[in-house]
């Protein structure tokens, strides 16, 4: 048993996707959430950039005692989750590995798709450790900037034209590709997932790449003997952006007010450094 938090953290509110899933699966648990907002979006920086603003969260977290620490950023985790792993005390959680894992078992046509932040596709994590469980498999990945920035600004309605607008702009090489398998590596793209669904037609496997971490997580945790027995836990949310924006957005994706538990923090460097 092991009654500290767990602490989360992501450039902005799509890792609220794996926080969700985590509470979930073990609704004991004390979950510290962090949004960088104030760098968002971190799939357009570089990797020095990255690496930096993630080591801040890290430390963040680290303050608050957590017992462990989930990237639940695809971004982060294909830029810095080795050396996160270094740096810090405790275990850290990325969601690309348990992504990759479950897409592989999953497809039949040997075609996995790939949809995540233009970082993440330049990084090549999610096709190099695909292709080291299998050469078989073809890959093909589509950056797709727009989805994270929109789920962001709160717009993820199927009917919203701008998300149509999109979807259909980001996903034709995956539908001529004829993948039967889609990992979401954004955590912002579950909020996107019926229109992602909707435009590729019947019989896609999706992978989010969040939900696959957090389950990761859990068996981790019950398997050490880490979780925790605390039935009365809250959440805590932080963010370096705009309180207000935040509490919004949050209410649209949860459908319940989190405000009472979020607080503003001071901003980290918008360029990354220390």
């Amino acid at each position: 048993m092991d009654n500290r938090a767990i602490g989360v953290f992501d450039s902005g509110l799509g890792g609220l996707t794996a926080a969700e899933e985590l509470s979930g699966l073990l609704p004991d648990e004390r979950i510290i959430y962090l949004s960088d907002s104030y760098n968002f979006p971190y799939g357009e920086k570089t990797r020095e950039q990255i690496i930096e603003m993630s080591r801040r969260d890290l430390r963040f977290l680290l303050e608050h005692e957590v017992k462990a620490v989930f990237v639940a950023c695809g971004t982060a985790t294909s830029n810095a989750l080795e050396v996160l792993k270094e740096e810090s005390p405790v275990p850290v959680f990325g969601v690309v590995e348990s992504a990759v894992c479950e897409a592989v078992g999953l497809t039949e046509n040997k075609k996995i798709g790939l949809l995540a932040t233009t970082a993440s596709v330049k990084a090549g994590t999610y096709k190099r450790l695909i292709r080291e469980k299998s050469m078989e498999i073809e890959v093909t990945a589509k950056a797709c900037p727009k989805f994270a920035t929109m789920v962001e600004d709160g717009v993820f309605d199927k009917e919203d034209e701008r998300v149509i607008r999109a979807v259909a702009e980001y996903l034709p090489p995956l539908k001529q590709a004829g993948v039967d398998t889609v990992i979401l590596g954004c955590t912002h793209y579950p909020l996107l997932e019926e229109v992602i669904s909707e435009y590729m037609g019947e019989g896609i496997r999706f992978i989010s790449a969040g939900a696959a971490a957090a389950r990761e997580l859990c068996r981790y945790l019950r398997e050490n003997n880490l979780t925790s027995e605390n039935r009365s836990s809250k959440a805590e949310y932080y963010t370096t952006g705009s309180f207000e924006n935040f509490a919004a957005t949050a209410l649209l994706m949860l459908r319940r007010d989190i405000s009472p538990y979020l607080k503003g923090i001071e901003p980290f460097d918008k360029d990354g450094n220390l």
